[in-house]
């Protein structure tokens, strides 16, 4: 490469850097030093509930008179442009961390400051009447319920679908039933699939029995679980905005 086209790549990628700037701060960079476990982060369903949590939680802190309306404003801004997704490279650390989410907690609050801009702080502002034991857990069990909801159900139904089809398709393909191994007494190729279609529905039927206690969150509890520092109103506001989103 001549002097000419290297010195062109270094400012490409310059620019490239420049572009996709860090936004996370020292807890965050301390986090990443800490936990080199697994090198899978933890996963952008959860890092995009966090958004949407402390958006609603920045609103309801407005509401009650806690935060200024201009900070909660931009901190909901912030959550948002999370929430949809626009900040994923930004939540870097391990999955493999410690239980109660502190340091993605962390990572999320400092990612928020820095979108919100000059005077918001991350522990003060954007974490106001929270905290990672009860913020952390409160957005796995939303997201995994939302992709439970949204995800996962339809492709089992799709599946199930699918294994109907050829069910009815094979019923009259007659083949011999396997025991220990053997062959046993004649069965048709059909109700098999029809055994295996009537499983993925026993699967999402127990799933679906599941969703009402995953959307059981523990927001307010703060660090553990008694709501100390948090507004008496604080978490099921925060749960009403969360509701009306819809999942």
């Amino acid at each position: 490469m001549s002097d000419t086209g290297l010195h062109r790549a270094r400012l490409d990628v310059v620019s490239e850097t420049a572009e996709r700037r860090e936004l996370w701060g020292d807890e965050t960079d301390k986090a990443i030093e800490n936990f080199r476990v697994s090198g899978e982060p933890i996963p952008t369903s959860v890092a995009r509930w966090l958004g949407r949590i402390k958006a609603a939680a920045a609103r309801v802190n407005a509401e009650l008179g806690l935060l200024e309306l201009d900070k909660a404003e931009r901190i909901a801004s912030a959550g948002d442009a999370i929430a949809r997704g626009e900040h994923d490279d930004q939540f870097p650390i391990d999955v493999f961390q410690t239980g109660s989410g502190t340091s993605s907690n962390m990572n999320a609050n400092e990612v928020i400051a820095s979108l919100a801009g000059d005077g918001v702080h991350p522990n003060d502002d954007v974490n106001m009447g929270q905290s990672s034991n009860d913020v952390f857990p409160s957005a796995v069990h939303l997201a995994a319920l939302d992709e439970i909801v949204h995800e996962l159900l339809p492709a089992l139904d799709r599946l199930a679908v699918a294994l109907e089809r050829k069910a009815q398709e094979f019923d009259n393909v007659l083949k011999s039933g396997r025991t220990h191994m053997m062959d046993a007494v004649p069965v048709t190729l059909g109700q098999e699939f029809g055994g295996y279609a009537a499983q993925v529905r026993q699967g999402s039927a127990r799933l679906e029995d599941v969703l009402p206690r995953l959307g059981q969150i523990p927001l307010g509890g703060t660090a553990v679980g008694t709501g100390l520092n948090t507004h008496p109103e604080f978490a099921e506001r925060v749960r009403r905005i969360l509701a009306s989103e819809g999942l």
